[in-house]
């Protein structure tokens, strides 16, 4: 058994720790990318958004919903990771304490 401060120095725990940083980090680059992405879109071009793709409907909108729906899809997604992958890991440091 270890105990508190061995588990928090130890390899595996230090691992855990990056990888979920690593995650978190590439998330968050990504939704920064998603979004100010489309927002500079939007300041740079216009006319570009502005097309017609219907009677009543321009490029922006879709493209807006898209925006809205990925961010869910990359949250979603790291749920899922954060509830899956890291567990087992989390599981085995908690065992090596008790």
């Amino acid at each position: 058994m270890k105990s508190t401060s061995e588990m928090l120095a130890s390899k595996e725990f230090k691992d855990l720790v990056r990888r979920k940083w690593t995650m978190s980090i590439m998330m968050t680059i990504l939704l920064f990318i998603l979004y100010y992405g489309y927002i500079l879109l939007i300041a740079v071009n216009k006319p570009f958004l502005a097309q017609k793709i219907g009677e009543y409907t321009t490029l922006g909108i879709p493209l807006g919903v898209a925006v809205i729906v990925i961010a869910w899809v990359l949250t979603a997604a790291y749920v899922l990771w954060a509830n899956g992958a890291p567990d087992a890991a989390v599981k085995s440091l908690k065992d090596q304490v008790k």
